[in-house]
């Protein structure tokens, strides 16, 4: 039997989604993915993802892998994306079919993944960015939001960043390669940007850290701040974790030539 790996790009909007997780009874998106390709394949699926994503949350870059068998190593890309685009919903989109090596893992294989938070710092109620920006009604000190960030690039423990029930009893130390805050204007609107790339994420770890940065960007707290709560290795001391609308998954860095296009 001859063996490869499909890898999805996927994307979605994660409003009517209870994450990407399957759950018994709720809408998730990896259910709703599994059912198309059980579909077009004609068999059943098991799915592997780069990075489980909360409700609410959404992607743009999401991988997600599978085995392929002998005859499925041949089908025309064309022909299975217009199945999977028939048979997925509006707000789920696979974005590029892939291949891989047989055993290759969207999640054990990459190498790091990367998201981006948007925050709308304004009185004035977004626009296009409504679905996927947090509004915040106020002024932000964005200069001061990227100082504080500073001292959590690198490996560090950042249990303080993390849900604490998920916390017990599991390795926290994660290296963050690189996190930045700055102003982007996307569709006509500025909006703050939080731009964060590590090897792995904790849950809640980036909602956490944008909640953390907002206090610093308010005013409520000193720059200094942000290094005091990742020392204590405790989610009391950290600020609130910031709303999901505004965390989207924007990609994941695999070995190069690890993946090619599906033809």
């Amino acid at each position: 039997m001859s063996e490869g790996t499909l890898v999805i790009r996927l994307g979605y909007r994660g409003a009517a989604f209870a994450g990407f997780a399957e759950q018994p009874g709720v809408r998730t998106v990896a259910g709703e993915l599994r059912r198309a390709l059980e579909t077009a394949l004609r068999r059943p699926v098991e799915l592997t993802c780069a990075g489980r994503t909360d409700a609410g949350v959404h992607a743009l870059a999401q991988h997600v892998s599978l085995p392929v068998f002998d005859d499925e190593l041949d089908l025309p890309a064309w022909r299975l994306m217009r199945s999977l685009v028939a048979l997925t919903p509006d707000d789920l989109s696979v974005r590029a079919l892939l291949r891989a090596p047989a055993g290759f893992s969207a999640r054990f294989d990459a190498l790091s993944r990367s998201y981006r938070y948007r925050i709308a710092a304004s009185e004035a109620r977004p626009v296009l960015a409504w679905d996927h920006a947090w509004w915040y009604r106020g002024a932000l000190d964005v200069e001061a939001m990227d100082a504080a960030a500073r001292p959590l690039i690198g490996e560090h423990d950042f249990k303080s960043f993390c849900k604490a029930s998920s916390a017990e009893g599991k390795p926290t130390c994660r290296n963050v390669s690189r996190l930045r805050v700055h102003r982007v204007e996307e569709a006509g609107e500025e909006l703050v940007a939080i731009d964060v790339t590590g090897n792995a994420f904790l849950h809640n770890m980036v909602r956490t850290i944008a909640g953390t940065l907002v206090e610093v960007g308010r005013g409520h707290r000193d720059p200094s701040w942000a290094a005091d709560v990742l020392a204590a290795c405790d989610r009391t001391a950290a600020g609130p974790c910031a709303p999901a609308k505004g965390l989207t998954f924007v990609g994941v860095k695999y070995p190069e030539l690890t993946l090619t296009p599906w033809e």
